[in-house]
């Protein structure tokens, strides 16, 4: 006869209890950003928007009307061209930007606004603390400029 523990695995299998669910992943706040996904969205920026150029990147961005379907959440776009690298630099360099956006957004964006963030060579091999400080300072002063008329 089997005795009724027989069905359990053993310590020897070497199965674990699950650990406990990361720390830092329980105090940080949802870093996910909304995307813009349309390129008449990302054209509009461009044409009509502020812009604020960085040494590590260029920060385009410009206010959604009350009726645009998107919602009240600020977008955010990322550009990365062909002269940057092949599509593991290129991806790199996005998911860089991406996290630095992300950071800075929490205090430092408004809602109803599109933020295109094209990027420049420095991206790739700049310190990760030196390109936060770079979003901070772009998104700061990009709303603190006067708007002036497009030729």
């Amino acid at each position: 006869m089997v005795s009724g523990h027989a069905w359990l695995p053993s310590a020897a299998a070497g199965l674990s209890i699950p650990a406990a669910p990361k720390a830092a992943s329980a105090l940080a706040p949802n870093l996910r950003l909304h995307t813009i996904s349309k390129r008449r969205d990302f054209l509009s920026t461009a044409a009509k928007g502020r812009k604020f150029v960085t040494q590590t990147f260029i920060v385009q961005t410009q206010q959604r009307d009350e009726t645009h379907p998107a919602g009240k959440e600020a977008r955010f776009g990322f550009t990365v061209t062909k002269k940057m690298g092949n599509a593991v630099i290129r991806n790199r360099i996005k998911r860089r930007l991406r996290a630095a956006a992300a950071q800075a957004a929490l205090t430092h964006t408004q809602d109803r606004h599109d933020y295109v963030i094209i990027s420049r060579q420095k991206a790739l091999n700049c310190p990760f603390p030196d390109l936060l400080r770079d979003m901070q300072f772009a998104f700061l002063k990009i709303h603190t400029m006067k708007d002036e008329p497009k030729p």
